[in-house]
């Protein structure tokens, strides 16, 4: 098998090329929107040949994206100053590096909103769209691989697509997506989605052949992912989570399979949501972007009936034994494009719970999970935004200290904010939870503080919500100091005052 029978639209066959012929498309200044999130179901052979070419020929683009990227693709066209600028989610070390240095432009955005931001001319029209994809059918429907993202949009926005065809992907996966694209406002319907296994559109992109200018054969695999193994802290979040759950479903303010859940990104995430295997939680259901191996871990035990995303993100294992048994998933889970997966109407429709992780909260309960000490840009906002605004419950989970001890997780005042406390429910660490709703910011911080800290910083936090108290103010702080164990840690390295 040579990918070519993967075009099952014969008369498409005539348009196959090496990468090196296809990347001629792409411009100097050339918009290029690549499909892949979260590291599955990127295009991987042509913005490969793209990174070597630009080495030799020097040439600027604008790289969009569903989310980040796998294979180093985003390092490689970094390495070769091939990127001015970059939207709306990434997650490579080098590339963050330009980003911090001010060498690449980089957009963070709420991952539902960049399609309609393209769509609606508030950002560049799309040039090139490269598209992985499993097969194209016979009536010209493109097949997604691992993933969505913004692939559907992309092809619909853009003057010219690539498609690679990936001889990697397992052809098991068609069925498995579910294409729906809204329509430009101000005629857009209400999206048909009142369930979170309602299939609403089709099981590829349509497409018009005359706008695939180019067909690639592609043998790179998508990248697998290591996810740490559940530790001591993981567990603790998980059963404080556990523990709430069921005393909301005792008071009836939840149903007995909780509604629809969505996960964060990230060994934290997925760790703590593995915890639910031994918890008495039955028939779960999961709304979100990406399904990690803990969405298949509860599937094989039984606690989770269906599952919907815009991307498979697995480590290596759990690929392969994903794929070897997938006709006993293939009707216990759907890809959706992200602006579905992450699709504000649908979260408040669906009454999702949102689980996301947090770099740092402060003690009224705002939230930065992008930002180190304020300025240095990790990943992204990605999701979190989405879920967090419109969720019936919105919750945020982070292991109480990092650094091994350098870093308190809760401090008097995020360095930088990307959730505020009108939005955040709960927030867990290992040390407890807390709950947040109906509470008034001195409340708030009095229970953050007990609660959520590591006792290695407990004193010194009371000490300054003490002190701010008596300035007054509906939320009290010193400005002076609102800040300072940030700067603490740039210059000492640690934020503790101990030390």
């Amino acid at each position: 098998m040579n990918g070519l029978d993967r075009i099952r639209l014969v008369s498409l066959r005539d348009k196959v090329m090496s990468a090196q012929q296809a990347i001629k498309l792409i411009k100097d200044g050339s918009v290029v929107g690549l499909s892949g999130f979260g590291g599955a179901g990127e295009a991987k052979t042509v913005p490969l040949a793209l990174a070597d070419y630009a080495k030799e020929h020097p040439l600027k683009i604008t790289l969009a994206t569903g989310a980040s990227l796998g294979n180093r693709i985003d390092g490689r066209l970094n390495e070769a100053h091939a990127i001015e600028r970059r939207y709306p989610y990434q997650a490579d070390p080098g590339l963050r590096k330009s980003i911090n240095a001010g060498e690449v432009m980089y957009i963070d955005q709420h991952l539902s909103e960049m399609a309609d931001n393209i769509r609606h001319h508030n950002l560049p029209r799309i040039n090139v769209a490269v598209i992985a994809a499993t097969a194209i059918t016979e009536d010209g429907q493109i097949i997604p691989t691992g993933s969505c993202g913004n692939s559907a949009n992309f092809i619909e926005m853009a003057d010219h697509v690539i498609v690679e065809i990936d001889n990697t992907i397992n052809p098991v996966l068609e069925g498995v997506h579910d294409i729906y694209v809204p329509k430009a406002r101000p005629h857009r319907d209400p999206i048909p989605l009142t369930q979170a296994g309602d299939r609403i559109g089709t099981i590829g992109i349509n497409v018009s052949s005359e706008k695939i200018s180019a067909i690639v054969l592609n043998d790179v695999p998508d990248t697998s992912f290591k996810m740490d193994e559940p530790d001591a802290e993981t567990l603790a979040i998980a059963q404080h989570l556990i523990t709430f759950f069921e005393g909301e479903v005792a008071a009836g303010r939840l149903p007995e399979n909780l509604g629809p859940l969505q996960s964060g990104v990230g060994s934290i995430a997925n760790a703590v949501f593995s915890g639910f295997e031994h918890s008495n939680f039955h028939d779960l259901e999961m709304y979100s972007e990406v399904l990690q191996d803990c969405t298949f871990q509860l599937i094989d035990s039984g606690k989770m009936a269906f599952a919907s995303g815009c991307s498979m993100t697995l480590s290596e294992p759990c690929a392969a034994q994903v794929m070897k048994n997938f006709d006993q998933y293939k009707d216990k889970i759907m890809l959706r494009p992200q602006e579905l997966s992450n699709n504000p109407e649908i979260i408040r429709r669906l009454g999702i719970i949102a689980i996301n992780t947090a770099l740092e909260f402060d003690i009224y309960g705002n939230v930065n999970s992008t930002h180190v000490t304020g300025t240095k840009m990790m990943n992204g906002i990605g999701g979190s935004g989405d879920f967090t605004r419109h969720a019936h419950i919105a919750i945020f989970v982070t292991k109480s200290v990092a650094k091994g001890g350098a870093i308190s997780s809760v401090v008097p005042m995020v360095s930088h904010t990307d959730h505020t406390d009108h939005d955040v429910d709960i927030v867990v660490t290992e040390q407890g939870l807390v709950d947040l709703r109906g509470l008034a910011p001195r409340e708030r911080a009095r229970k953050v503080i007990e609660v959520c800290a590591h006792p290695d910083y407990r004193a010194e936090l009371f000490s300054y919500f003490e002190r701010a108290c008596e300035k007054g103010g509906q939320t009290p702080h010193i400005l002076a100091e609102a800040l300072s164990w940030h700067a603490k840690f740039e210059e000492t390295g640690t934020m503790s005052r101990t030390a």
